[in-house]
């Protein structure tokens, strides 16, 4: 008798438990956070953690009566282990939401995970233009190489530089840099004359860069990922390169923000097209970067924190605008279409391709204040991902 009154009770106590771990499910809402915390970009996850975590401390973790809660993993910058992280995620944990992703392969090894599961993925970092064809639950808040590139090779034959070799790490975003590049400056009258391309993982730039000191070019542009500019500023003066008359000019990810102040004067006058500085000159920035700097004594934000703190913002909101109802389904749609003034300046999430639309800044490294920042001196607006045009 004593005996079943136990198991009895037992039972009741297991369901009891059961039923409060379901509402402590249903009052959850779990955002999966893979990046590179180790490894080669290792500097891309740091920005991309304080900037979502800036932002939660900045608006709660709570929204429409869900408690977020942050889970990050770290995939040190391995395809294979992305993929086998996400994949816990999305059946152990029951994550919500996938997001951060540091570099292309680790997006499209997880892109099938996201569509069979129908979990919204949101790139926060990765910027090859065909990611968000890899699935239909891609929502993008970084960039694309496209972007980027474009607006430099309409500045560059305007502006003396005819003669271009072009550097790019090879893979996915550095292919992209080059072939959009080579493409425009070509319509703009400009002449490609090599175009390299450097191993991805222990890049030695070296031999490269003295192959483009013999070639003597008007300029070399330059696209290796964030964390690795710091090298190739390095080995550029280092050959004096820019005393032979080369300018270097790339996507801002060779004068990220993260790493400028280190590389010293020789970067002084670089010109570099790209759609986030810290000098950014706006209300909006300025107080995310105070706030940035306030949580993180020794950093400054980069692009890599903007596509942090944005992802989180359209994350939020379409919690906030599906009254914290419905899967995945009901989520990317209600971060469709999205527009908000970014510390970066406008954007918007286009509905049809899912991507970013945004201001492209041209800039040029300067001194302010003691510091090296990259000073916006020109714009083009509302700028839509070149590749999804072809």
């Amino acid at each position: 008798m004593h005996k079943r009154i136990f198991l009895h009770a037992a039972a009741l106590a297991v369901a009891s438990l059961s039923a409060t771990h379901s509402i402590a499910q249903d009052n959850t809402f779990k955002i999966g956070l893979i990046l590179p915390m180790t490894g080669l970009l290792a500097s891309s996850g740091r920005q991309i953690e304080a900037a979502v975590k800036l932002y939660m401390a900045q608006n709660g973790d709570t929204v429409a009566g869900k408690k977020i809660q942050l889970i990050i993993k770290d995939d040190n910058t391995l395809p294979d282990v992305t993929k086998r992280l996400a994949q816990e995620l999305i059946v152990n944990d029951k994550v919500n939401v996938l997001a951060g992703f540091g570099i292309t392969p680790s997006a499209m090894a997880t892109a099938p995970l996201a569509t069979q599961s129908k979990t919204p993925m949101v790139v926060m970092a990765a910027a090859t233009s065909s990611i968000t064809l890899a699935s239909p639950y891609i929502v993008r808040t970084s960039f694309t190489l496209p972007q980027a590139s474009v607006a430099l090779a309409d500045w560059a034959p305007k502006n003396g530089i005819k003669k271009v070799v072009t550097l790019v790490s090879d893979y996915g975003p550095g292919i992209d840099a080059e072939k959009f590049f080579n493409q425009r400056l070509l319509l703009n009258g400009g002449q490609v004359m090599e175009s390299l391309r450097v191993p991805l993982r222990g890049p030695d730039f070296a031999p490269f860069l003295q192959k483009v000191r013999d070639i003597k070019p008007d300029a070399l542009f330059v696209f290796v990922p964030s964390g690795a500019g710091a090298a190739v500023m390095k080995q550029f003066l280092e050959r004096g390169m820019d005393k032979a008359g080369i300018k270097l000019i790339g996507t801002g990810d060779i004068t990220d923000d993260d790493q400028l102040n280190d590389m010293g004067d020789g970067a002084l006058g670089v010109v570099t097209s790209h759609h986030y500085s810290a000098a950014h000159p706006s209300a909006a920035n300025k107080k995310f970067v105070d706030a940035f700097k306030k949580a993180n004594p020794t950093m400054r934000p980069n692009f890599m924190a903007m596509g942090g703190y944005d992802g989180m913002r359209v994350i939020y909101e379409a919690l906030r605008i599906s009254k914290g109802q419905g899967g995945g389904d009901a989520l990317l749609a209600a971060m469709k279409g999205q527009i908000f003034e970014s510390p970066r300046g406008p954007m918007y999430i286009d509905a049809q391709t899912r991507d970013v639309v945004q201001n492209i800044y041209l800039r040029k490294v300067e001194k302010k204040d003691g510091q090296l920042y990259n000073v916006e001196f020109d714009v083009v607006k509302d700028v839509k991902d070149p590749g999804k045009a072809q």
